[in-house]
């Protein structure tokens, strides 16, 4: 990413807050802004998150206030609510439809996606009717400057390009990417060694029934 970029780039905390508070704008619009309680919770919980975080409330409320210096995330306080609650502002920022939202937030929670897969999972923040529609929305995000995602290189063996944000810069993705290649690698090394097991077994039967065809084989001489 560029020189201008730097205003784009965020650790991983302050990715996993964003994301989840666009995430539950659109999948709890009755309980939102949201209190830094249910927030937390967001950040925490097990599903629809890779990788699953583990963070404390002050560490949030930090994350918080670095984002609204950025001017990422405003603090709202509503007439007669006892606490403060806090909303997004992506679309805003970075003049976003709902659907490159849906996408992005996507991304940011779940990592490297082929478009396949976030049309199935961005169904709950925008529905879209086909994968080219995510496709449309994904070259947008591409296209801006500084870009917020980019296609990756296909994969050995597969057929679909995956996807990933760019809000942490190249750095982070280039790790990322290389975790999923090696665990992709373990992967296939994994199922070469289950088939090469499978095999061996195979072919330790098939020397079992020989030797038992020819026990029984000499067994019947006995008789004849």
């Amino acid at each position: 990413m560029g020189g201008d970029s730097n205003d784009a780039i965020l650790d991983a905390f302050e990715i996993r807050v964003l994301a989840v508070l666009a995430e539950k704008e659109a999948l709890t619009p009755d309980n939102y802004p949201l209190s830094l309680n249910t927030l937390t919770n967001g950040c925490n919980q097990l599903s629809s998150r890779d990788p699953v975080m583990s963070i404390s409330e002050a560490t949030v409320q930090d994350v918080l206030h670095r984002l609204m210096q950025r001017k990422l995330v405003v603090e709202v306080n509503q007439a007669g609510a006892r606490v403060s609650k806090y909303e997004h502002r992506m679309r805003v920022k970075w003049t976003l439809e709902q659907d490159k939202v849906a996408v992005l937030t996507t991304l940011m929670l779940r990592g490297v996606q082929t478009a396949g897969e976030l049309r199935t999972r961005t169904g709950r923040q925008f529905e879209f009717a086909s994968v080219n529609e995510v496709e449309t929305a994904l070259q947008f995000l591409i296209d801006k400057y500084p870009p917020l995602v980019a296609r990756l290189a296909k994969g050995p063996g597969t057929k679909e390009s995956r996807y990933a944000h760019l809000l942490a810069g190249d750095d982070l993705l280039e790790q990322q990417v290389m975790a999923e290649a090696l665990g992709g690698t373990a992967s296939r090394q994994e199922r070469q060694d289950k088939i090469a097991a499978l095999e061996e077994e195979v072919s330790t039967l098939k020397q079992q029934v020989a030797d038992l065809t020819n026990q029984f084989a000499e067994f019947k001489l006995q008789f004849e």
